[in-house]
């Protein structure tokens, strides 16, 4: 099966989707879009200051996310590091790229926990995790691949190409 032009790599903060998002680029020959680096100033204020984001505004920059991805179109595939975290999240996304596979990230809570609070320059602080968990509506029938990030990094970059390259997602 056909790798899809468009990659969404998501879960919560902490999961690793920057990391992995770039490992699969890398790997894919592809293109990476970092979500994180499309965020206006106000919504980085606010999750600096522990407030989580409202879908409203959200769904401007979830815009941008999807315009960047198109315009890195011609180095595919292009692989998105995005929360993407509410279903409608993901169809803002897919309503502008039409078709995705989706890696979603996921992990016991405390482990995510432990690892927001040793990061250190990233702006969404440990506080905010239970509010995206509360948001979080994995993707169920998306053409997803879920995998647990109690894994080492290597081993789920090459489980996820694996499965692109043999059975796609699903």
């Amino acid at each position: 099966m056909a790798i899809d032009p468009f990659l969404l790599v998501m879960g919560v903060s902490g999961t690793g989707k920057s990391a992995i998002a770039a490992e699969l680029a890398k790997a894919l020959d592809g293109t990476l879009v970092e979500a994180d680096a499309l965020h206006s100033r106000e919504n980085i204020k606010r999750m600096a200051a522990g407030l989580p984001l409202t879908d409203a505004l959200r769904l401007p920059w979830l815009r941008a996310v999807a315009d960047a991805a198109i315009a890195a179109r011609g180095q595919e595939p292009v692989v998105i590091a995005c929360s993407a975290l509410k279903r409608a999240y993901r169809e803002v996304l897919r309503s502008k790229l039409r078709s995705m596979t989706i890696v979603y990230l996921t992990g016991e809570r405390d482990l995510i926990f432990q690892r927001m609070r040793a990061r250190s320059s990233h702006f969404m602080p440990a506080s905010l995790l239970d509010s995206q968990i509360a948001d979080l509506e994995p993707p169920v029938g998306e053409r997803e691949i879920t995998m647990d990030v109690a894994l080492l990094r290597e081993a789920i970059v090459e489980a996820v190409l694996k499965r692109l390259n043999t059975d796609g997602a699903g």
